[in-house]
């Protein structure tokens, strides 16, 4: 595991205009994660010689983007779980710079998005930690995400967001109380609904009882797992971007030019 820091005060273009407008509640002392260790396989040659975290979205790598949304919420404390090109990203992160430390967790080989968090998990401080995919971006108020994930007293709080056609995200479905009662696979029905936002309040035992050095998904086999023991969902997602095909990266400028 090899760490990168950043903790300098320069200026790097303004914060994204993409969700200017929400409400600026604070996550001060809260410790974040970004996956970054995804191989962009939809994005075929685009993503070819660039971890799709640092593909470039108005001259800058996306990944700044969430760095900002962090940084607005007043997180000061930041891994970046990477793997693949891994040494590409830790040299990007040593750019960031606004005040924000920003450490590196590196796999040697891929582990999972679970995996990725249990080797990152010494550098992580306190808990809840909020975990974000590195490849989309969800509008949302952060302070209010975790005020909800504290007052259920949740083990997990998956942010949500309605999008018009679930079929290429899957869905998800919660019952009255918005405890999480079951995952629906991807599929080629183009019904409206509740998606995984791909961010993530998770409590510091959950990633502790996932096993040390072997390959697990949070999507597939923790969250699945923790139906019905303290996983909820959190319906407070807004405009949201996944860069994952080349039509939907193809967006993504007038997704950050876009005034809220």
């Amino acid at each position: 595991m090899k760490r990168s820091t950043s903790d300098q005060n320069l200026t790097t273009g303004s914060p994204s205009a993409a969700c200017r407008g929400s409400s600026a509640s604070t996550l001060d002392g809260i410790s974040a994660a970004i996956l970054v260790g995804g191989l962009g396989t939809r994005l075929g040659r685009i993503a070819e010689n660039t971890p799709k975290p640092l593909l470039p979205v108005l001259g800058r790598p996306f990944v700044f983007y969430l760095l900002d949304q962090l940084w607005l919420a007043g997180v000061r404390d930041v891994v970046l779980c990477s793997g693949h090109r891994g040494q590409m990203i830790e040299n990007a992160a040593s750019s960031y710079g606004r005040s924000m430390r920003v450490l590196c967790s590196r796999e040697d080989a891929p582990l999972g998005t679970g995996g990725a968090m249990r080797l990152a998990l010494p550098l992580l401080s306190g808990g809840p930690f909020l975990v974000m995919n590195g490849d989309s971006y969800c509008c949302f108020d952060p302070g209010q995400f975790l005020e909800w994930h504290r007052v259920r007293q949740a083990k997990c709080s998956l942010l949500l967001t309605y999008v018009d056609d679930t079929g290429r995200y899957g869905r998800v479905s919660l019952d009255a109380t918005d405890r999480v009662v079951e995952f629906q696979e991807k599929g080629p029905r183009a019904d409206p609904g509740w998606i995984n936002a791909g961010v993530y309040l998770v409590e510091k035992a959950v990633i502790q009882g996932i096993l040390r050095d072997r390959g697990c998904s949070l999507e597939r086999e923790v969250f699945p797992g923790l139906i019905g023991h303290g996983l909820y969902g959190y319906r407070g997602g807004g405009r949201f971007l996944d860069i994952g095909t080349p039509e939907s990266l193809r967006r993504a400028p007038a997704f950050f030019e876009a005034k809220a």
